[in-house]
């Protein structure tokens, strides 16, 4: 029987036989040679996940600056698994892989392949062989294996080292590979750049791969496609050659005039600058944390105390804290630093380097459990119990207006409470599925679920969250505002 791949939709797409691949490689390499004929550059963007998907539909959309017609094909490659294989069919019937409350995103991919015809999709890797230049967006994860305890995780490197194993197999010796996912520090120069060396070599290729880093800064939300275009961003290359190419290639495809570009000496100081930068954010709330525990005890409007400092100028970005931190980049990029530093960079002092940036990480990770006790006294103090009491877990997603459920903080809520015995409703405006619940036996992965920290969370693949606030509400015992949407706000 065939594997199928089924969207979140649940549109069910057979994967791939081997006897498909030349077929597919055919259909590719005419559309490429065209594209070539026609004076665009190829680009090929591996892994078509939340960033690459709209990272290669921008640059698919892209003009050429002195003839004003497109300027490059794209062609976004994810390998045909049973979990990603749909983005394929979907991004070549011009429908986005990712759903997005930016109303830029699915007009931008719709015209790019169905009007434009400069983006296309596949599943066969040998679409590196027609490249000019390979933009790297696959995920580096860093696993947690203990709630709390971010030190003793690990990142996640094996995608990855893969990936560059077979670009390094198969590209031209000319191609620029521009690394764009968030990695660990040194990844790119000490782990990345050998395994390119080791395949040239293995080709008889005497050249250096022309390899380069820069970062996204991806925002969801109504300015997803701003926040990859029209945004700051950071570059370095392994050699002055790479350097050149990858500010050339971002220029053509970025708002580099608004918005300059940073260009750095070493990748190790472009993939350090992320990873700082978020693990800044991360220790910041987790700051907080301590600063809302002393206001909850003492009578204090914590609301208050931050409006009245951010009237200062410089404290004008001041974050509140919510019941977590969620969001992909930030519950993890600190432990991608820490575990860098011993695993690819040598050193077995990490645990004197590194104090915040740990504590950081563990308290923002377990902040939603005292959410949960608060709940639990609340309705103690009421005369009623946490077991079997009807609860409503108002926002599912990280952030406020946004759908994106990712790590999202309501979701340590949900399963303490569960785990309390609470029966849990959930309502969103804008999250349809919470895949981290419905499909928690493989969601963010395989045995990566924060439902191996709790006990008695198998009731909670059965919740569906509802986009009806009156329906949901009634018979509720207790209501938790997990995150300020702008409907909660209007109540």
């Amino acid at each position: 029987m065939a594997e199928e791949s089924i969207s979140p939709a649940g549109e069910k797409f057979s994967i791939p036989r081997k006897e498909d691949y030349p077929a597919e490689f055919k259909r590719v390499r005419a559309l490429a040679q065209a594209a070539r004929g026609e004076g665009k550059e190829v680009v090929v963007v591996m892994g078509v996940g939340f960033v690459g998907a709209v990272m290669a539909a921008i640059i698919a959309d892209t003009d050429d600056a002195r003839t004003g017609k497109p300027g490059k094909f794209v062609i976004g490659c994810q390998r045909p698994s049973t979990r990603s294989y749909w983005k394929i069919p979907l991004l070549n019937r011009g429908q986005s892989p990712v759903k997005a409350e930016d109303p830029q995103v699915d007009p931008m991919i719709a015209r790019c392949v169905l009007q434009k015809k400069t983006l296309t999709a596949s599943y066969n890797s040998d679409c590196l062989k027609l490249a000019d230049c390979v933009v790297v967006d696959v995920q580096c994860d860093y696993t947690k294996h203990d709630l709390g305890r971010m030190r003793t995780g690990q990142a996640e490197m094996s995608a990855l080292e893969a990936t560059m194993r077979t670009i390094g197999q198969k590209i031209d010796p000319k191609c620029l590979v521009l690394i764009e996912t968030t990695v660990a520090p040194g990844t790119t120069e000490f782990v990345a750049w050998p395994i390119m060396k080791k395949a040239f070599a293995a080709r008889g290729i005497r050249s250096a791969p022309l390899l380069a880093h820069s970062f996204e800064r991806v925002m969801p939300g109504r300015e997803y496609v701003s926040s990859i275009r029209d945004f700051w961003r950071v570059c370095s290359g392994c050699t002055p050659a790479a350097r050149r190419r990858v500010v050339k290639f971002l220029q053509e495809v970025l708002n580099t005039r608004d918005y300059p570009l940073t260009v750095m000496d070493r990748p190790i100081e472009s993939e350090t600058t992320k990873i700082v930068e978020n693990s800044y954010r991360a220790t910041i709330l987790a700051f907080l944390n301590e600063w809302s525990l002393f206001a909850e005890r003492n009578g204090v409007d914590l609301i208050k105390v931050i409006q009245a400092i951010k009237v200062r100028p410089t404290h004008s970005n001041i974050i509140f804290p919510g019941p977590g931190i969620g969001g992909y980049c930030l519950p993890k990029d600190g432990g991608l630093g820490y575990w860098a530093y011993k695993h690819i960079l040598g050193f077995e002092d990490g645990d004197e380097v590194f104090r915040i940036t740990p504590a950081a990480i563990d308290i923002n990770d377990t902040r939603g459990l005292h959410v949960a006790e608060l709940v639990r006294d609340a309705l103690r103090n009421m005369g009623r119990y946490i077991a079997g009491a009807d609860v409503l877990i108002c926002g599912a997603s990280y952030r406020q207006d946004v759908g994106d459920t990712r790590y999202s903080g309501s979701e340590m809520v949900v399963r303490k409470l569960t785990e309390m015995g609470a029966e849990i409703r959930v309502h969103d405006p804008y999250v349809h599925h919470w895949y981290e619940l419905e499909k928690q036996d493989v969601y963010p992965a395989p045995g990566h679920s924060w439902a191996r920290f709790f006990r008695n969370q198998d009731a909670l693949a059965g919740t569906r969250v509802q986009n009806d606030l009156a329906k949901a509400l009634r018979g509720a015992e207790a209501l938790v505002l997990a995150v300020p949407h702008g409907l909660y706000l209007d109540l």
